[in-house]
């Protein structure tokens, strides 16, 4: 493994430890938590956690690594990635739920909250937003937040929600003012054994199936004014505010997964051989790997350049909506060109290749599909 130039000795040491861990812990496991099971790898979750690999991201004072920025976030969640993106994207996913309490929330929520999710044993936690009637449109939900004597009574439903049925902590948005779109949008705190509260069986995925990913449903459920994350109707901008981090992060774990099916492709292109000549001597399937291997190499850079652009507080909606197409398109690429590369084995589960492509679709869809992210980008340019 080569480090890139101008990283730290923390960063390099950083790196080292995660690549480490995928290499060790993840790959050795992924095959086993991608299967219909939907067995939540809590032991490879411990593990992380003890090396500090689920809390780098939080604050010092609750407990956590204290890296703050987004640019090194970037290259742990890409190494995690390469090693598996279901398993990368679960272990470092206290992270979402936490944005939204640090960009939100009081001190005390913050120490409540975000402590609970740092040390040897974190809890699991979820972010809820998908609806089946709102899933982009994060302004069209429909969940309803009615104030009520010492708080508020939420109804509604959330569907597609990653740790949903075995998170402890759920950030759910609703509305307290059904009808007015984003102006309405807040944020609360819903503990997996609030009354009222339920979830369905995990729904069958394509891919990333490590994640477990079911509907949330709310009939009455009371929440405290004190779990109530922001001001009413806060919640969408500070929705909005964690959006282009977290579209930088998917697009670094897209460049993982990327960079895990060129190794591969190069690798089995130099070992094995066809009508007597090394397959890498086609040009059909070197050109197309070059071809993946660039398509990666320029979607790291745009997710680096995007998420500095970020750590240095200037606006970068635009630079985050490019990073997670070009990477999640890359990463699609790079997985489809290792499928031909490997001929009919890439067919077949007992090589990485049809995995890495289920894996990588679904970096295309969620926070924002590749549409949605081009819509972004066209508004932007001519804005």
């Amino acid at each position: 493994m080569h480090h890139l130039p101008g990283l730290t000795d923390e960063q390099r040491d950083l790196v080292d430890v995660c690549h480490q861990f995928a290499e060790h812990e993840i790959r050795p496991v992924s095959r086993h938590y991608d299967s219909d099971a939907h067995e939540t790898p809590t032991p490879l979750f411990r593990k992380a956690a003890a090396l500090g690999l689920t809390s780098f991201m939080l604050p010092e004072q609750y407990g956590g690594g204290g890296i703050d920025d987004l640019f090194t976030h970037c290259l742990v969640t890409e190494e995690l990635a390469w090693g598996d993106a279901a398993l990368g994207n679960f272990i470092t996913s206290g992270g979402f739920f936490a944005a939204t309490v640090l960009a939100l929330g009081t001190d005390e929520q913050k120490r409540r909250y975000v402590t609970a999710l740092c040390g040897d044993a974190p809890v699991y936690s979820a972010l809820a937003t998908t609806e089946p009637g709102a899933g982009s449109d994060a302004a069209a939900l429909t969940t309803s937040a009615r104030a009520v004597d010492g708080g508020y009574l939420l109804n509604g439903q959330k569907t597609w929600i990653s740790n949903g049925g075995i998170a402890e902590l759920y950030i759910v948005f609703a509305t307290v003012a059904p009808g007015t779109r984003s102006k309405g949008v807040t944020a609360f705190v819903v503990h997996h054994d609030d009354p009222g509260f339920s979830w369905g069986a995990p729904l069958a995925k394509l891919g990333q199936r490590a994640i477990p990913t079911t509907e949330l449903f709310l009939a009455d459920v009371f929440v405290p004014a004190d779990r109530r994350i922001g001001a009413e109707g806060q919640g969408f901008y500070g929705l909005m505010g964690t959006f282009d981090a977290s579209r930088v992060t998917l697009a670094a774990a897209s460049v993982g997964v990327g960079r895990a099916a060129v190794e591969y492709a190069i690798s089995y292109a130099k070992e094995r051989s066809a009508f007597g000549k090394p397959i890498s001597s086609y040009q059909a399937v070197s050109f197309r790997i070059a071809d993946a291997a660039m398509k990666v190499e320029q979607a790291r850079l745009l997710c680096h350049h995007a998420a500095r652009l970020i750590d240095g507080g200037h606006p970068a909606a635009k630079l985050a909506a490019m990073a997670k197409v070009c990477a999640a398109e890359a990463a699609v690429f790079a997985a489809d060109a290792c499928i031909k590369t490997l001929g009919g084995y890439g067919y077949s589960p007992e090589y990485p290749a049809e995995k890495w492509l289920r894996d990588a679709k679904l970096d295309e869809l969620w926070e924002g599909t590749s549409d949605i992210m081009r819509l972004i980008v066209s508004r932007e340019l001519f804005s």
